[in-house]
């Protein structure tokens, strides 16, 4: 069905729906808006402790008049929305309330096969981020509802919205998520090829500690290290090294061409991992806290000759004088040393994707071949396949004194431009003093 042809049914629908008949006039003006169908499958939350269900097909188990479902969409323009959903009431009628950008609408539903129904029109004054509540208010039947999508018509989709449009790519999974975004820094010329060491220092503001974060640090071509949220009670530093065999089942790995484990700290957990790639991975469990610094500190080792190079990986908070040492490999068909320098910071736990989190990175310097140090005070702001295909648009990074910064999830408005260049002021702190030669 073309658009116009949806937005001609629709329209026909809400006047329908709406108890009220357009006239020829009136219809033409309708058809100079814009419409957009909002899946709930990925672009809809419930909260932890929910008895609804969001899946694929949309919203599905509503028993619960205290469950609320939150739909996000971002329109471009300010403008008119109708808002309306493909529903369903499998018994009984349903008295339903859509509370958004200071408005309440309310139904009472009955209809047992799916159906366009429309709640009411609204106004909103400026671009940005609607956050769509429904709440069941009272009910005969089991459920209050099965919702599939939510219908927006109005002239605020003028400019087109933000949303997750479609499933194609698991995209789903991966709008619930939210975009993951980096800081990808410039490294002078004169050391691209021969950058052994690579200092960073992260922070992450109190309240911004949340559930499924990685504050991803020391990021290099075949490689990542940074510090995660596992749960309420557990926080890990994790270092990980990718095989140069394309899989995502680590047991398919030719033996030549595994990262294997030289050494770990004595509290390193160590072991392979799949799903994203594969390669080795280590995490030692630390109780680190939002608000205070930690220094990342990775080495690199190439040997040309054999093809090879051993990353090893170092962590300690701040006010710390003694390095601890989380893991080393040796990565196969490599020979190089750190390239591809970056930071990021991601959310891998989709039902945290509707909140925000924060982090700073600062003092960045590299140390080549011969010990000479060079600080990092310029980088260009990226994000991954969800922030490009503007599915999701909170994302965020920039500069505050020193520091770079990167924001991510939580439906917020302001969001930065993919492809932005920064450049902070140089550190005020000191360069690190490192003694190598005493490194565990």
């Amino acid at each position: 069905m073309t658009i116009n042809k949806f937005i001609t049914r629709i329209f026909f629908i809400l006047a329908i729906g709406m108890g009220c008949v357009f006239n020829a006039l009136a219809m033409q003006s309708r058809l100079d808006t814009a419409a957009v169908v909002v899946p709930l499958g990925g672009n809809a939350f419930v909260g932890p402790h929910a008895k609804a269900i969001i899946n694929a097909r949309g919203l599905s188990n509503w028993t619960n008049g205290e469950d609320v479902v939150t739909v996000y969409v971002r329109p471009e323009k300010a403008g008119s929305l109708n808002i309306g959903f493909k529903m369903r009431v499998p018994s009984g009628e349903s008295t339903i309330s859509v509370k958004t950008a200071g408005h309440t609408l309310t139904k009472t539903v009955a209809a047992t096969g799916y159906n366009f129904l429309f709640f009411g029109e609204i106004n909103i004054d400026k671009p940005g981020y609607l956050k769509v509540e429904l709440q069941g208010l009272s009910k005969t039947g089991n459920v209050f509802a099965d919702i599939d999508d939510m219908i927006l018509i109005g002239t605020a989709l003028k400019n087109d919205a933000a949303y997750v449009k479609d499933n194609k790519g698991n995209f789903f999974y991966w709008g619930h998520r939210g975009p993951s975004v980096h800081l990808n820094y410039t490294v002078p010329d004169a050391v691209k090829n021969t950058t052994e060491w690579f200092y960073n220092e992260v922070t992450v503001p109190v309240g911004n500690d949340v559930i499924g974060s990685y504050f991803m640090a020391d990021g290099f071509t075949g490689g990542y290290f940074g510090m995660q949220v596992n749960s309420a009670d557990t926080r890990r530093i994790l270092f990980s090294v990718w095989s140069p065999y394309t899989t995502d089942d680590p047991k398919t790995i030719p033996e030549s061409l595994k990262v294997k484990l030289l050494k770990k700290g004595e509290k390193t957990h160590g072991c392979e991992f799949g799903g994203e790639g594969s390669g080795g991975q280590s995490y030692l469990t630390f109780p680190w806290v939002a608000g205070k610094t930690y220094c990342f500190l990775i080495h690199a080792q190439g040997d040309i000759a054999a093809e090879t190079t051993i990353y090893t990986a170092y962590f300690k908070p701040l006010e710390s004088d003694e390095w601890i040492l989380v893991a080393s490999f040796k990565r196969p068909q490599s020979g190089s040393y750190l390239k591809g320098l970056h930071s990021f910071l991601e959310n891998f736990d989709p039902k945290q994707g509707d909140k925000t989190r924060w982090v700073f990175f600062g003092n960045q310097w590299i140390v080549d071949i011969e010990g000479k140090w060079y600080p990092l005070n310029d980088a260009l702001f990226t994000g991954d396949n969800t922030a490009k295909v503007n599915y999701r648009k909170d994302y965020a990074g920039g500069v505050q004194g020193d520091q770079f910064y990167l924001r991510n999830c939580g439906f917020f408005d302001d969001f930065v431009p993919l492809k932005t260049s920064f450049t902070k002021t140089p550190s005020a702190k000191p360069r690190p003093q490192i003694d190598f030669s005493k490194l565990p």
